[in-house]
């Protein structure tokens, strides 16, 4: 696929899901996709099919984002992303909200350097931190620093959204992409479900929004 043909594509499903692109961000979109596909040759970031890439990869990588980028905070946004494995959703929400300071958290040392090699290319306002994010919990700088964290492709238990909410500022929110099964009952407080929006129709994926309760500072134990 050409990068006219790359363009053109992204920007005509990116339109048709209401959430259309500038010329900058088509160019950034298009380098972390093609860098992702030669990444992909020698480490496996995703399974999904890149090259050329079909509806399913196009929209679940790039068009999915794009929708929830649609739901976040305006202004400066400091955006945690859970597993980021492959870039995305991190990457791509943090082209489509260019005031968001990005941190990805990725335990697999491979992705890690591919996602700062992504970084580097694409010259984000982004760390990388090579962790478990129950690692993490033991900084303190870290907790309630973020407006909104995100997680896609992560297993979630009501356990461990209560490790995750540590790093949600009060009134701060939690981006959770998700399939069509139902958001559980037992969402742990201080977290309370606020809003699930549809993102992709063809793929049945939604965004479900919790929000962090204003309850004033909590002090988070960590085991040892």
């Amino acid at each position: 696929m050409t990068s006219r043909e790359f363009r053109a594509r992204l920007a005509r499903r990116s339109k048709r899901a209401e959430a259309p692109l500038t010329s900058g961000q088509l160019s950034a979109l298009e380098s972390y996709f093609r860098l992702l596909v030669r990444w992909n040759r020698r480490i496996n970031l995703t399974a999904l099919k890149l090259d050329p890439p079909d509806e399913k990869s196009f929209d679940r990588l790039l068009i999915e984002p794009l929708v929830a980028a649609k739901f976040l905070p305006p202004g400066p946004v400091r955006l945690m992303d859970i597993g980021s494995g492959s870039g995305s959703p991190a990457v791509p929400l943090a082209i489509a909200h260019e005031a968001a300071a990005l941190t990805m958290v990725e335990s697999k040392t491979r992705k890690a350097v591919f996602l700062m090699e992504a970084v580097r290319e694409l010259s984000l306002r982004a760390t990388v931190e090579t962790a478990r994010f129950e690692q993490l919990l033991a900084r303190p700088d870290l907790h309630e620093s973020m407006d909104v964290l995100s997680i896609r492709a992560v297993r979630v238990e009501p356990r461990t959204l209560l490790g995750l909410q540590a790093f949600v500022k009060p009134e701060g929110r939690l981006f959770w992409f998700k399939g069509s099964t139902a958001v559980p009952d037992d969402i742990p407080p201080p977290l309370r479900w606020a809003a699930t929006h549809p993102l992709i129709d063809s793929l049945g994926s939604r965004l479900v929004v919790l929000v962090k309760e204003g309850i004033g500072r909590t002090v988070f134990h960590v085991e040892h």
